[in-house]
């Protein structure tokens, strides 16, 4: 929906233009791109003197060689004077090219440009209709107030002319316009009201788009152009679709009233269980039932089929669309769309999950069964895998817990440590909000605390802090424990939250309190600001409790403070002195300092950072930021009583000759019958249905005949749209024939069979289908009756067909059946969550080859190059031991290039690259520019055959290339297999004889503990560990990168000091080499 991009395919006559990219690239040969495109003058002397030339061809061809300048970024602004003679050229092609190029620089040189405003003026009456809207959209570019005036009169001229294209260009103008002179806003409503009421699809996101720029809350302009926007939805480019989506959310919300009425009568029917019977009928007197404007179904109705367009924006507009005004009990449908999102790339997971993350706080049973969708993995981004942690603690319930707990504690072993850190306040959160699992949280937390790593530890101490707070009086051994950690935790939060909870806990621990408070005095000038403050408070708690011990020790600590550096630590001293220590200044409030330091503290409230975000529309900029962004337009509340709906009413004229054929009276009834009352009856019931007790599968179907309706009726709209004269289409009058016979036939709705019901949604389903067809396709030839006549001849080969049969681009593969509709109160347990859980089941045996994630990681680097051979530049690889984005059989390679020069190293990539046999490499991304003593890291994939052999390639600068080699270890050709101890003893058996190597390794005893063995193992070679029943014998698995061939690995300890170093795999080399590395390493002290 680009202004500045031009539409050549839209029309005949513009099939060359189409391919203006291949032939400028074309003229130019390889070995004088550089050349051409430099910005030597001699070059562009020569470009001028052909523009100048009297011959065609050779303008053709300069303008050309401009535009592919433009295209590669390369400044042409100074061609300007030579391009803009050759405006009034009369050449169709050199002109569509001067154009381009003066929409481009138009705006930089407004002085020259306004010279051609008489050229321009006249090819607005332009045969030729992308040369009108060419001239439209250079003149719209120059940006010079004095000739707003001349735009003003162009775009009015546009707006009423017979091609789509440039009307929708005069809706671009439109904006560009207002931008640059904002009071002529009344005479561009004058404009946009013209073009609201255009028939044509090409105009209709245009249109919408100035509107939402210009005047939003003209809502007396969209009145009586709603339904007609409804119909043609469908058929609308993807942008336009988005932008007309978000404008009906917020049409709706004012001119309709709540649908989510219906949904509260449990709780009024709660309330009124104790009046008394006199006041509830009264009640019900006053309080009518809710029945949805039809209006308001239609455009539920329409954007539906949306939910399966390719393009994540609409889907998503489709999404907020439904959240924002549709019933409760059909919301359901979006969340397999949103799913199905989350294959896009990452940019678009991120919003996709943000919107996720709001909805599922308020609205769990919409994404309880696609709750394996949000497992992390170990590709994600972290800003993903935090999002992700957010919506599965959203989704724990008492059902799930025990499985997500199980995922959490993998989590918390991943190498990113923010990521790990986020796991450890999600485990946090599940203890608060699921009390049934906070003791075995906070037991699990607890275990992290013996971490290695410091920044897991820190965290499991924070949070096991907020959680003590909650219950503290059963858990003192759990705060003698964390004052231990005192002496090795260095991270200041960590330290102050332990310091925090002794001194609350002081009368709990009475012998550790004192003397924590003593190994803090003597680091007092050492700490943190943040220790500093609890040490104060923790010495002002003890001085108060057990003044015995602690009095001489707090004085010392006060003196301190007295003196330190911070005047935060100084003013609290002082102010914990005159309230602690009594003397003839104290105040009152001495005589309350213990009730004031020990008094019973809340406890904290763990909640979601996005609970806050749900007063923003979903989808949009301020939702994302968390905060009120520029241009944002908020979503109104429900109106209590509906306006008045007459005033989307439009006058039905008699439809031309030309669309009735002839004997019209006989011909109504067939087509009556095509959708007949008693079908619309069945889909009005169906669709109570669905919001009752039907699955999503029903609520899908249950409308399918409505918006198969829809999309046929938007054809008949969209077909006589270049011509302004004619009417409103018969689709709008139909639709209100509709409306009136669904309203009429309401009482009869509730008495339809369920078995009824769903052969209509069957037949509905297909016919959603064939429509779809229809308007893709845009046969506009066919008259209405031909189309009638082929649906009838349809119809019995369509209740043919069993269900089964339609298929739908969201019925995945991976996404489980719901069994159950996603809006009502689930069991504790629903049939999707079981297959879910039954899924997800540590303890059922796993298939042999399923690779785990690696048990170690080595830090080594390789050097890949010198600096000093590198001329500055250094680069070194290592192998993170992580599955290679680029390909399954390829080994991923990290690579740090270093510039250790003073000067910009530009243009670092993959040169010549000379690999053995079938090896194939995928570079990395080309590095535009290194600063001098900068650093960055590629990730590049290395598909080594399964084989050691050296992987040789140029290493490339903007100057120079440098011949540079990967050898692999063989331990890093294997990926871990996780397996049972069973399978393990079974494939082990099928490898022996020549596909089985030993070696007997001698070392001390103390080097056979399980942990060494497992250290050295795992330090050689990518292997997972399997379960093993015997102390004696450990078992590794792996396969190979490439050929997915099991390598078993078994040290079986003897008596003494020897064990037998044992490896079967079919690749007897790889095998035999990974012997002679094993072997050494195990032998070692």
């Amino acid at each position: 929906m680009s202004s500045n991009s031009f539409a050549y395919n839209e029309q005949p006559g513009g099939g060359e233009a189409a391919e203006l990219g291949q032939e400028a690239t074309s003229t130019i040969s390889p070995s004088g791109a550089f050349g051409l495109f430099s910005s030597d003058w001699k070059k562009n002397e020569d470009l001028k003197q052909m523009l100048e030339s009297n011959k065609d061809s050779a303008k053709l061809d300069a303008m050309k060689r401009i535009v592919g300048m433009i295209a590669k970024g390369k400044n042409a602004s100074e061609l300007f004077p030579a391009v803009v003679k050759n405006v009034a050229s009369k050449n169709i092609e050199i002109k569509k090219l001067v154009y381009v190029y003066l929409v481009r620089y138009a705006e930089e040189q407004q002085d020259l440009a306004l010279l051609s405003i008489s050229t321009f003026q006249r090819a607005l009456k332009d045969p030729n209709q992308l040369i009108r809207a060419s001239a439209l959209r250079v003149l719209s570019s120059i940006r010079v107030p004095i000739i707003v005036p001349i735009m003003m009169l162009a775009i009015k001229e546009a707006s009423a002319d017979l091609s789509p294209y440039v009307r929708k260009n005069a809706a671009h103008a439109i904006q560009k316009l207002y931008s640059l002179d904002p009071e002529q806003k009344e005479m561009l409503i004058e404009v946009i009201e013209k073009l609201l009421k255009d028939k044509s699809t090409l105009v209709a996101g245009s249109v919408v788009m100035a509107f939402e720029e210009v005047c939003p809350d003209r809502i007396d302009l969209i009145h009586r152009n709603y339904r007609k926007l409804c119909n043609l939805l469908v058929d609308v480019e993807e942008w336009g679709q988005v932008v007309i989506i978000h404008m009906l959310t917020r049409y709706a919300r004012t001119q309709f009233v709540s649908p989510w009425r219906e949904d509260d009568g449990l709780d009024d029917n709660e309330k009124n269980f104790y009046e008394s019977d006199d006041e509830e009928k009264e009640k019900n007197d006053k309080k009518k039932p809710y029945a949805m404007d039809p209006d308001h179904r239609l455009l539920i109705r329409n954007t539906k089929p949306l939910l399966q367009s390719r393009n994540a924006a609409v889907v998503m507009a489709v999404a907020q669309l439904y959240w924002h005004i549709s019933p409760k009990s059909e919301a359901g449908v979006i969340s397999k769309s949103l799913v199905r999102l989350l294959r896009s790339n990452r940019e678009v997971q991120y919003i996709v999950l943000q919107n996720i993350a709001t909805m599922s706080i308020q609205r769990k049973g919409m994404f309880e069964p696609y709750l394996k969708s949000f497992y992390v993995r170990s590709t994600d981004p972290t800003m993903i895998k935090t999002l992700k942690l957010e919506i599965l603690t959203n989704l724990a319930n008492e059902a799930n817990i025990s499985t997500l707990l199980r995922e959490f504690q993998t989590y918390v072993r991943s190498q990113d440590k923010q990521f790990a850190a986020a796991t450890i306040q999600t485990i946090g959160r599940c203890a608060t909000s699921i009390t049934e699992v906070t003791d075995t949280c906070l037991n699990g937390l607890v275990c992290l605390l013996s971490n290695r790593d410091e920044i897991v530890v820190a965290e499991s101490v924070v949070v096991i802090k907020k959680l003590l707070q909650m219950q503290p009086a059963q858990h003192g051994e759990i705060i003698k424990h964390m004052a231990k950690l005192l002496d090795s935790i260095t991270v200041p939060v960590a330290r102050a939250s332990i310091l925090w909870l002794i001194g609350e806990n002081c009368e709990r621990v009475p012998k550790i309190a004192p003397d924590v408070l003593r190994k803090m005095a003597k680091s007092f000038t050492s700490e943190d600001d943040l220790v500093k403050l609890q040490i104060l408070n923790l010495g002002a708690k003890l001085y108060l409790t057990n003044s015995k011990q602690t009095k001489l020790l707090t004085q010392y600590i006060l003196n301190l403070g007295k003196y330190d550096q911070n005047y935060d630590i100084r003013d609290r001293t002082r102010f914990i002195r005159q309230l602690i220590v009594p003397n003839e200044k104290s105040g009152a409030l001495s005589k309350y300092a213990k009730k004031i330091f020990l008094a019973q503290k809340p406890a904290p409230l763990l909640e979601s950072p996005f609970k806050d975000r749900d007063h923003f529309q979903l989808g949009t900029l301020s939702h994302t930021l968390n905060i009120k962004a520029s241009g944002y337009l908020e979503l109104s509340n429900w109106p209590e009583v509906a306006p008045d709906p007459s005033v989307r009413n439009v006058e039905v004229i008699e439809p031309a000759k030309e669309w009735t054929p002839v004997g019209k009276t006989k011909k109504e009834k067939p087509a009556k019958k095509f959708y007949s009352e008693s079908e619309e009856e069945e889909e009005e019931g169906e669709e109570e249905d669905s919001s009752d007790s039907s699955g999503d599968s029903d609520s899908e179907t249950g409308s399918g005949g409505e918006s198969g309706d829809t999309g046929r009726s938007s054809e008949d709209s969209s077909e006589d749209s270049s011509s302004e004269q004619e009417s409103e289409t018969g689709s709008e009058a139909d639709a209100e024939r509709k409306t009136k016979r669904k309203s009429d036939s309401e009482d009869g709705e509730k008495k339809n069979e369920k078995s009824k019901a769903s052969e209509s949604s069957s037949e509905d389903s297909s016919s959603i289908e064939e429509c779809s067809s229809e308007s893709e396709s845009g046969s506009d030839s066919d008259p209405a009756p031909r189309k009638l006549a082929k649906a009838k001849e349809r119809k019995p080969q369509q209740e043919r067909q069993p269900p089964s049969k339609d298929v739908f681009l969201l019925d995945l593969d991976d996404f489980n059946p719901v069994s159950t509709p996603v809006a009502l109160p689930t069991p504790a347990l629903s049939p999707s969550l079981i297959a879910d859980l039954e899924g997800l089941n540590l303890s059922t045996p796993s298939s042999v080859i399923n690779v785990s994630t690696p048990v170690f990681v080595p830090t080594k680097t390789h050097e890949l190059l010198h600096r000093m051979s590198g001329k500055g530049l250094a680069a070194q690889y290592c192998f993170p031991r992580q599955p290679c984005i680029f390909g399954d059989k390829m080994v991923s390679v990290q690579i740090t290039l270093n510039n250790t020069s003073d000067r910009k190293i530009e243009s670092i990539h993959i040169g010549e690259k000379r690999l053995p046999g079938r090896m194939q490499m995928h570079g990395f991304h080309p590095v535009d520019s290194l600063e001098p003593e900068g650093s960055v890291t590629v990730s590049m994939g290395i598909d080594f055959c399964d084989s050691t052999q050296t992987a040789s390639f140029q290493l490339c600068t903007k100057d120079d290339c440098f011949n540079v080699s990967i050898q692999p270890p063989v331990g890093e050709l294997l990926l871990p297999v996780a397996m049972s101890e069973k399978d393990f003893k079974k494939e082990q058996g099928m490898l022996t004889g020549m596909n089985e190597t030993s070696a007997t390794v001698i070392a001390a005893p103390q080097n056979f503990t399980p942990s060494m063995i497992l250290q050295k193992v795992v330090n050689v070679a990518n292997v997972g560990a399997v379960p093993s029943g015997q102390d004696n014998i450990h078992r590794f698995a792996a396969k190979t990168v490439h050929s997915g061939s099991l390598m078993l690995v078994t040290v079986e300890l003897k008596e003494g000091s020897t064990a037998q170093l044992i490896i079967n795999t079919e690749k007897t080399v790889i095998g035999s080499v990974l012997l002679r590395e094993l072997k050494p390493v195990l032998s070692q002290g």
